[in-house]
């Protein structure tokens, strides 16, 4: 067989056989959380034991879901809510101000690979409509687990999914 021929032929071979890896990717896959529990006092108040452990967890949950990108407002808060993903990733937490949540969307749709961010109580369900997602019902304050997973579908629309991150705090939206 010539020299391009046989070329072309393992060219679509190799095509073939990365076409299933590259469904199984899913880079516009977005995931949002609240931060964990937080000391009762304070300006910034930094994560109870209770919000450590639901770091953890989070971190856990999320780590084999390829996050490529994270995502945290500058509070204590959340910052120690996305530190045991990336340190467990190896990536670097960038800041968004949550008071400009267009911004943030903005910056997230121009990125490649899932996303992970962290938020408040206040903003999550903002930011889950932006992204295009169904927050469900507002977050109450004593409600830290919910875990919203925003899947872009070929058509433009975006499927919500909502997990709970454990221990289970709140009811489910």
């Amino acid at each position: 067989m010539p020299l391009l021929p046989r070329l072309s032929a393992t060219l679509a071979l190799a095509l073939a056989m990365l076409t299933p890896c590259a469904a199984l990717a899913d880079p516009g896959t977005i995931y949002l959380v609240r931060h964990g529990e937080k000391e009762a006092a304070g300006q910034d108040p930094a994560l109870t034991a209770q919000g450590r452990q639901r770091a953890q967890n989070i971190a856990v949950m999320l780590h084999k879901a390829g996050i490529a990108h994270i995502f945290s407002t500058p509070t204590a808060r959340t910052r120690q809510t996305a530190q045991p993903l990336a340190e467990r990733s190896g990536l670097k937490v960038a800041f968004y101000d949550p008071r400009k949540p267009q911004a943030l969307v903005a910056q997230v749709k121009g990125l490649t690979g899932a996303v992970l961010v962290v938020g408040h109580s206040n903003t999550l369900s903002e930011l889950v409509r932006l992204f295009g997602g169904q927050p469900g019902a507002e977050i109450a304050d004593n409600e830290y687990d919910r875990v919203y997973q925003l899947a872009p579908a070929a058509d433009g629309s975006v499927g919500t999914v909502v997990f709970t991150s454990l221990p289970e705090t709140g009811a489910a939206p």
